[in-house]
């Protein structure tokens, strides 16, 4: 039977196995995980991760995947929308999130997994290849800001594998990659650093001082006095900071 992808599912379905080795290289799973995935498709991915692992949370939008979705002792089938599920609710706690990412909940998926989802040790996601590219990206090139900040504050990097186009239908237009990162730890206060985060990247033109203070967060002054104890210029931008600064400046506006 054919199945029609829905464009504003950002669905493209894994069709190629041949990219399950390299997925079970940079995951690495093992028989006692318990495995989040999100956006299983036809099941491929599925599929394979159950003949691998104790059990599979498989989530799912579409219920016109349901028939081609495996059943059975080792996946669990959850629908609905993953931002809107309860993720952190399920039983037994997911450890690892295997998953190809439907394109356009991706980001804020990994990025709420950080602390919305603190069983999660270990992730190894497709997404496009340019978010892939700003999860590590460095300071001062275009690819940084808060995405790259929030998630090199919590992880570090394990792996990483371009992928072609063609293991996908439909053929998407953009390059798509694997990135696979472990767990390293939250800073002290998460949700008040993230708050500082997303603030200080919210006007990409401006200054530290003037992006926080449009913010709310500190006065240009508080800034500007902050940014002078980590050895910065007054008129530096988000951009130039590296991603354990913005917890300091976080702890400076205690």
């Amino acid at each position: 039977m054919t199945v029609r992808p829905r464009k504003r599912l950002g669905q493209h379905f894994l069709v190629d196995e041949n990219i399950l080795g390299v997925i079970d290289r940079l995951a690495q799973p093992v028989a006692d995980d318990v495995v989040l995935e999100i956006g299983p498709g036809l099941g491929i991915l599925t599929r394979f991760l159950a003949g691998r692992v104790a059990l599979v949370h498989a989530v799912e939008i579409d219920r016109s995947m349901e028939q081609h979705l495996p059943a059975g002792d080792r996946v669990r089938l959850h629908w609905g929308d993953a931002l809107d599920l309860d993720l952190a609710a399920l039983e037994p706690a997911p450890e690892k999130l295997i998953a190809n990412l439907p394109y356009n909940v991706a980001t804020p998926i990994v990025v709420e997994s950080l602390d919305g989802l603190p069983s999660i040790d270990r992730w190894c996601v497709m997404v496009q290849r340019e978010v892939a590219d700003r999860f590590f990206a460095r300071p001062g090139t275009k690819a940084y800001g808060a995405v790259s900040v929030l998630i090199q504050l919590a992880t570090e990097r394990t792996g990483f594998h371009a992928v072609s186009r063609e293991v996908f239908r439909p053929r998407p237009n953009i390059d798509s990659a694997l990135v696979a990162f472990r767990r390293v730890g939250l800073p002290v206060d998460y949700a008040r650093v993230k708050r500082l985060v997303e603030a200080s990247f919210a006007h990409r033109r401006k200054t530290l001082p003037n992006s926080l203070s449009l913010s709310g967060v500190a006065t240009r002054a508080e800034v500007e006095e902050a940014l002078s104890s980590l050895g910065h210029e007054p008129a530096t931008r988000a951009e130039a900071l590296e991603p354990h600064e913005f917890v300091a400046l976080a702890e400076a506006f205690d």
